[in-house]
């Protein structure tokens, strides 16, 4: 679609947003929306015609890009045949949907309860551990996000989460592996490896093993940086959780669904957890949709006792068959095989000519549709390009290089110190070529505030 210019049309859009909508994560005063007029494929352009390359897929959710025309026909179809239906009962739609997202999930994760998002689910699936075990406690990882909601906020380990802490959640918090910004002081992956895990049976040790519910992780962290854990460390967690009764939770919210090459990321590891929570990429955000997948010892707990939770559009037929129709595009076109060949062959290698050129680029990091970039003042001493949470004049080189993004047609996800490339996993070889074009225009203003 070419994208025709309407500046009143935009000024209306955002007089309107500034009058009366509440942004999250934002200081309200401080913020400039822009108003977008369109969306397709992998692009979106704002009133006045101009086009960005998306590489955000929306917040790491449009998998397939924008108004793919099967989708968008499923839910028109779903929506004139049943607009809507309670959870308690049986339909296609929401069968169909949990048919297809357990023949991909790893293991025996055979049950799908369905959400309306990413932090439900990992609400679900800490109230599923706790009740499964009779323990209170969770460990969950200090670089990682898991959600906005109230225990899903607590948590998570990124600053989003201080002004939200209740400070008594029963959440215990551990360093996960990460040989860059290494917190064990190991020179290479076995190492980090080895003594990521020591450090975490340390932790359970003095937490009492008898109180740890969930250990829960993002298979492939996502906005805490991509970092891709080493060899053996997720088996290692396994097999600590078998050990101690540990329930095993994997978050793929954002790694799920082919943004890492896999239909989820554990199939990368060979790991099977015993719950786990996907949204986005399950119907690339076309209507809001998550959930858990779970168990058969897990929903074994819950046969003859109820499971206290529920949610009134759990499963909702629009999202349902957005979802069906999502999956099925996925596997007809080969989009995860795509992302796959594409991270293998297009993305590490240009990136990794990107950091040749450009002393801002401390380390290239990712597996398919999912990198990252660590920008550093120095590549010797990997400071970071803007201190840790850095707002305001200290934070001025990240934004003028998301700004020198933006002017050269490519939408970046900007934060803290990174920059990461996530555009849709059907994504052309062109396209990304465009997109490297923009990035290496804006890492050179990034350069400028090199030591």
């Amino acid at each position: 679609m070419t994208p025709q210019p309407n500046p009143d049309a935009g000024a209306a859009v955002k007089a309107a947003d500034r009058a009366h909508v509440f942004h999250s994560w934002s200081a309200q005063d401080l913020i400039d929306p822009l108003a977008v007029a369109g969306a397709e494929g992998s692009y979106f352009w704002d009133y006045d015609g101009k086009r960005y390359l998306d590489f955000t897929s929306g917040l790491v959710y449009t998998n397939i890009g924008y108004q793919h025309p099967k989708v968008v026909a499923a839910i028109q179809e779903q929506a004139a045949r049943m607009t809507t239906f309670a959870p308690a009962f049986a339909i296609e739609a929401r069968s169909e949907a949990a048919r297809l997202i357990a023949e991909r999930t790893p293991g025996d994760l055979d049950k799908i309860f369905f959400t309306n998002g990413g932090a439900d689910a990992v609400e679900h699936a800490v109230r599923m551990a706790r009740l499964h075990t009779g323990r209170p406690k969770v460990l969950s990882a200090y670089r990682s996000y898991h959600g906005g909601t109230q225990q899903a906020i607590n948590i998570t380990g990124d600053p989003r989460r201080w002004a939200n802490d209740g400070a008594a959640q029963g959440v215990v918090r551990f360093w996960a592996p990460f040989l860059y910004r290494s917190r064990f002081y190991a020179e290479n992956e076995e190492q980090e490896t080895a003594r990521a895990l020591e450090h975490l049976e340390t932790t359970i040790a003095f937490e009492g093993p008898g109180t740890v519910a969930a250990i829960i992780l993002e298979t492939v962290p996502g906005t805490a940086g991509i970092m891709v854990p080493p060899p053996g460390y997720l088996a290692g967690v396994r097999e600590i959780c078998d050990r101690h009764g540990i329930v095993f939770i994997l978050d793929e919210v954002m790694a799920g669904f082919g943004r890492t090459g896999e239909w989820f990321a554990a199939d990368l590891f060979g790991v099977v957890p015993d719950l786990m929570t996907f949204a986005k990429g399950v119907n690339s955000g076309y209507v809001p949709l998550g959930g858990v997948a779970i168990s058969q010892r897990i929903a074994e707990t819950f046969g003859k006792r109820p499971y206290p939770g529920g949610l009134t559009y759990s499963g909702h037929p629009l999202a349902c068959a957005a979802a069906v129709a999502t999956i099925n595009v996925m596997a007809e076109e080969g989009v995860v095989e795509n992302a796959r060949r594409l991270g293998e062959t297009v993305v590490g290698p240009a990136l990794a000519e990107l950091a040749e050129r450009h002393p801002s680029v401390g380390e290239v990091r990712g597996v398919g549709m999912f990198w990252a970039l660590d920008l550093v003042k120095n590549r010797e001493t990997r400071e970071p390009l803007v201190p840790y949470n850095a707002t305001g004049e200290a934070n001025a080189p990240m934004a003028a290089f998301a700004a020198a993004a933006k002017r050269h047609g490519v939408w970046p996800f900007v934060n803290m110190n990174r920059t990461h490339v996530v555009p849709p996993c059907n994504v052309t070889e062109a396209e990304l070529k465009e997109g490297f074009a923009a990035l290496d225009a804006a890492l050179s203003v990034a350069d400028e505030h090199t030591a």
